[in-house]
């Protein structure tokens, strides 16, 4: 559309949604369709801003509205003050993803789906920490409200199933199943018989080559929304979530909810470089978008976010990208040579000599490579006994705050504490262009299958070695 008429039918369409979300903001949490519609609307929305001035005002009041919305649980099912969470990727949300992340509790509630064999499902509401057999539970009560046949909830097991077919059958006494989910994992109730015909869902993500916000934002930008949605990651995992984690035999039930979908996230990071990468068909677009990421690895190491710097640089490593030879030649030679430095960086020779030397000489903030860290503490769990003839390992697990050892549980504790001591201070616009980057990357959407991303990559350079 073009003229007055064109602009005067986007802005009755933008007044509609503003009234629309302003008036059923609360009642929003199970309702998918609206909820996509809502989100294909807001980015059209972004994308036009820039088009039609006359639209600025109205666009920024939409950004607040959609940032303060908030999901609600209805009066007569619980406390007005309760609030129920959109679990991290797998229950998403537009009124949410723009939103400050703030941390889990194992006893928060979260609403998520549980598919069936035929890849319907409920929506449950459930606690974060709820047991396999709870989830049951709420399936067979939402079935049996649903009307379906009796005889389908009777015997019910739940089975976490990959996108590459890979089924897992959960225990009923297992608990906190929701975090641990991969990427593009979901949760299936089935019965026994059923349980070999499961499949996983169809793909996800919809292949549009090219059509994605990393061919259009700025590399500072998408490395700057990075950085800063990692640093609120990074604040909402306690620090007895990393010893939760290691630990976790000896000291019970885990509750280690931030500290999973962190690492979730950085499995994510890595696995949306391979499928942006992969799904590029143009070859010279393709090498664009190599150089692209190497200078958002760039950036994110200036902002001192490891753990963004390392995720990039190990999807660039993806053996489905890294074997595109005809579309690494490309690439410019200073580039070529700063990607070799941070291979070198990430290489975890000599135990990560290269990383520790560099981390050591920042200055907080600083948003580590955390799986290391982790890695660090199992290393000091099993390389000694925490009890030894009775009593407790006290070199192992405390430190001198006056004398510190670095092969103690607490000094990496303190170290975590250390790189969290200073807030993250990164300077970024309120444009419409920039709340776009924003939503884009917090809600990627990736190809986490190796087999599928090996396919896309033999399409792309079928003889490359």
């Amino acid at each position: 559309m073009e003229g007055s008429e064109g602009l005067g039918r986007k802005q009755a369409c933008l007044a509609m949604l503003l009234h629309f979300l302003d008036t059923y903001q609360g009642l929003l949490q199970e309702e998918e369709g609206a909820g996509c519609i809502i989100k294909d609307l807001y980015l059209l929305i972004m994308k036009d801003e820039s088009l039609y001035q006359d639209l600025r005002e109205d666009t920024l009041r939409l950004h607040q509205l959609v940032e303060t919305v908030e999901l609600k649980i209805p009066e007569e099912s619980q406390p007005p003050s309760k609030q129920v969470k959109p679990l991290f990727r797998h229950f998403r949300r537009i009124d949410s993803c723009l939103q400050t992340r703030v941390a889990f509790r194992g006893s928060d509630e979260i609403f998520c789906r549980v598919y069936m064999p035929d890849h319907s499902y409920v929506t449950i509401r459930s606690r974060l920490s709820a047991s396999v057999q709870d989830i049951l539970g709420s399936v067979t009560e939402k079935l049996q409200y649903s009307e379906e046949p009796a005889g389908r909830e009777d015997s019910l097991i739940l089975v976490a199933v990959a996108s590459s077919g890979e089924k897992v059958l959960l225990q009923p006494t297992e608990d906190c199943v929701f975090t641990t989910l991969g990427i593009n994992s979901h949760l299936f109730a089935c019965t026994r018989d059923s349980y070999e015909a499961l499949v996983p869902l169809p793909e996800e993500i919809q292949v549009s080559p090219g059509d994605t916000e990393i061919h259009r934002g700025e590399p500072e930008d998408v490395a700057n929304h990075l950085t800063a949605f990692h640093w609120e990651l990074f604040r909402c995992v306690h620090e007895l979530e990393f010893v939760d984690y290691v630990f976790h035999g000896e000291r019970g039930r885990r509750e280690t909810a931030n500290l999973e979908l962190l690492l979730q996230r950085c499995s994510e990071v890595t696995h949306w470089v391979a499928t942006e990468v992969l799904l590029c068909e143009a070859p010279g677009k393709r090498a664009q978008l190599l150089k692209k990421f190497i200078k958002i690895a760039a950036i994110c190491k200036q902002n001192q976010d490891l753990l963004s710097f390392y995720a990039v640089v190990m999807g660039l490593d993806n053996a489905a990208v890294s074997r595109l030879r005809l579309t690494w030649e490309k690439l410019p030679g200073k580039f070529k040579n700063l990607f070799r430095k941070f291979e070198n960086l990430t290489d975890p020779c000599r135990n990560h000599k290269s990383y520790r030397e560099v981390i050591s000489k920042m200055k907080p903030p600083v948003i580590p490579f955390v799986p290391l860290i982790l890695k660090d503490l199992t290393f000091l769990h099993e390389g000694s006994k925490t009890l030894v003839d009775g009593l407790v390992n006290i070199e192992k697990l405390v430190s001198d705050t006056a004398n510190p050892s670095p092969h103690s549980v607490a000094e990496k504790v303190r170290t975590v504490r250390k790189y969290r001591s200073r807030p993250l201070c990164l300077e970024m616009e309120a444009s419409p262009h920039h709340l776009q980057t924003k939503a884009y990357v917090r809600q990627f959407q990736v190809i986490d299958n190796q087999n599928l991303l090996f396919e896309l990559s033999y399409k792309l350079e079928a003889n490359s070695q």
